[in-house]
């Protein structure tokens, strides 16, 4: 009798990475199941816009109606099985997180809690249900093994300038250990010529630069909309104290922002700190925003290495598109870790992600509380 395939749930979103991701695992022998994250159009939220692989304009939904057909074309392509899966409810709990952080005066990342609560956390469940032995995405990050504890790893993908392993720092480890992410040992214009190969109708599709739900980036907008109630008049302040002019909300503010900070100095003058249970924006010069210290919370420590870590020499990245800079990290209470630069870093955010990495390897991160120098 013949082995059974092992079979694995592939996230499809219509774009070109999930799409060579799941030609790749076809190509290795398993049995793929293609899974569309249907998410909805949330009350009160208008999609931004999008391309689809043919080049027709449509309201980009993380996942919408154009994408879904480029999804079913791609498992056409393939012959493989495409499930729509209704996921709005739990999507609105990513927009439900975003517009609460604004309002407690933080900077969400509603990038890394869609990929904690749906795309391996209720995908995954879904895999499970259907007997499947993985859930696959098409993330520039790999499983592998850390080279010096030997245990499963989450790791940077091979191309760096296009790695996701930050937005995936939140996988628990049993969800790592039955994860596989296709893609991650290739660089992006690789990603492209196999599309071409394999005559994916997405080989030539743009890549998704806006968070779904917020068109045109415009997050005062969204924030208007979804809770007007929580935007009032307030102090711009000096560090000193000094009333230096007001604002509409400070819901419209993060920490490090320059242009539209509504006040002129003479030289250039930045949000350095934002107290949102005064409602009040203190601005200064980018002297302020150096710090080289900060503290986490809701850690989650993906190698054993990183728990009970006392200075352990690491990199760490404050934001995704910023590069790892060399720092220690120190655990320092149940769920808290301290992470402490060599070099002062600019605009450290409360609300954003701080991830330790030891080479390729993810040792883990948390979410920014607060920062000192």
């Amino acid at each position: 009798m013949a082995a059974r395939k092992r079979k694995v749930v592939c996230a499809m979103s219509g774009g070109v990475d999930s799409s060579v991701a799941a030609a790749l695992l076809k190509d290795e022998g398993y049995e793929v199941i293609g899974a569309f994250m249907r998410l909805g159009t949330p009350q009160g939220v208008e999609l931004a816009e999008s391309c689809s692989s043919d080049g027709r304009k449509h309201k980009q939904g993380c996942c919408s109606v154009l994408d879904a057909d480029d999804a079913r074309r791609v498992a056409a392509v393939l012959d493989i099985p495409l499930y729509v899966l209704n996921f709005q409810d739990d999507f609105g709990k990513v927009i439900d997180y975003f517009i609460d952080e604004y309002n407690r005066g933080r900077t969400p990342n509603p990038c890394v809690r869609c990929n904690d609560w749906l795309k391996f956390g209720k995908l995954a469940k879904y895999a499970e249900a259907v007997g499947a032995d993985f859930v696959a995405s098409g993330h520039y990050a790999r499983i592998g093994t850390d080279p010096v504890s030997n245990e499963r790893a989450l790791m940077r993908g091979v191309d760096h300038k296009k790695d996701q392993s930050y937005v995936l720092f939140g996988m628990t480890r049993q969800t790592m250990a039955r994860t596989l992410l296709p893609i991650g040992a290739l660089e992006k214009t690789r990603v492209r010529e196999l599309a071409e190969q394999y005559h994916l109708p997405t080989f030539s599709k743009p890549d998704s630069q806006e968070i779904c739900f917020v068109p045109n980036q415009d997050y005062a907008g969204l924030m208007r909309r979804r809770s007007p109630h929580a935007f009032k008049a307030g102090e711009l302040v000096t560090a000193e104290g000094t009333v230096v002019g007001t604002h509409e909300g400070h819901q419209q503010f993060t920490i490090g922002q320059r242009k539209g900070v509504g006040v002129a100095f003479g030289y250039p003058i930045y949000v350095v700190d934002i107290d949102s249970e005064n409602n009040r924006v203190t601005v200064g010069e980018k002297a302020a925003l150096m710090k080289r210290t900060l503290r986490a919370r809701q850690t989650n420590l993906l190698s054993t290495r990183a728990r009970g870590a006392e200075n352990l020499r690491c990199v760490a990245k404050i934001r995704y598109n910023s590069p790892p800079q060399d720092a220690r990290l120190s655990v320092i209470g149940d769920d808290e870790i301290e992470v402490a630069f060599d070099a002062p870093q600019a605009a450290i955010t409360p609300g954003q992600a701080v991830v330790c990495f030891d080479g390729d390897v993810v040792l883990g991160g948390g979410w920014i509380e607060s920062s000192s120098a």
